[in-house]
């Protein structure tokens, strides 16, 4: 009865992870929406559903899988806008940014189906490069004001600290559903450009 449940958990999520992501035209339709204000840097991660995903996922990450991932999203982050504001591109960026949450998408699951656990470091290092990419991109085309990083950084602190609290008061079935929809929302993503 209990592994049926399960089942029944995934295709409810994969069903609603493709339904979400149909509603995201591109992967990252934040990208160029800036505007060099403190909205403007807030609004930016939460307009591109797969930055949005994302942060969802790293505190969801953070609640399941272990809270020092925390440390490797904030490194991550200043990392990867460091480099983008200096004009570093990455082939595919859009693409990988996209993959980046079905990534994190299946560290969650991997822990909630009880494999014998994580390998050092690949939770790390998955969160880690998932936000790095991501802050490329934003380090891209942030207008290089402090008050777009101040918006940018308190909305995606309050979307991955309020995805941690949430996640912590989630049964294990609505987790595994949570995964699931990272998993393939991230691909759909990736997908959608194609369509």
């Amino acid at each position: 009865m209990a592994q049926a449940n399960t089942v029944r958990s995934a295709v409810l999520a994969a069903g609603a992870g493709f339904a979400l992501s149909l509603l995201s035209a591109l992967p990252a339709t934040a990208h160029n929406a800036a505007g060099g204000s403190l909205a403007g840097g807030a609004l930016h991660p939460l307009l591109g559903l797969d930055h949005l995903l994302l942060l969802v996922g790293v505190g969801a990450a953070a609640s399941i899988v272990d809270r020092s991932l925390l440390a490797f999203a904030l490194a991550g982050a200043v990392l990867g806008g460091a480099l983008g504001s200096m004009g570093m591109a990455v082939p595919g960026a859009e693409l990988l940014a996209a993959l980046t949450v079905s990534a994190v998408g299946l560290l969650l699951l991997r822990r909630l189906l009880g494999s014998a656990g994580i390998p050092d470091g690949l939770g790390g290092g998955v969160i880690l490069g998932a936000v790095a990419l991501h802050a490329l991109l934003h380090g891209q085309e942030a207008p290089g004001t402090p008050t777009w990083w101040v918006g940018a950084a308190a909305a995606s602190v309050a979307v991955v600290f309020g995805s941690a609290w949430i996640t912590r008061r989630l049964s294990p079935g609505w987790e595994l559903l949570l995964a699931v929809g990272l998993s393939v929302a991230g691909g759909v993503l990736a997908l959608a450009p194609l369509a």
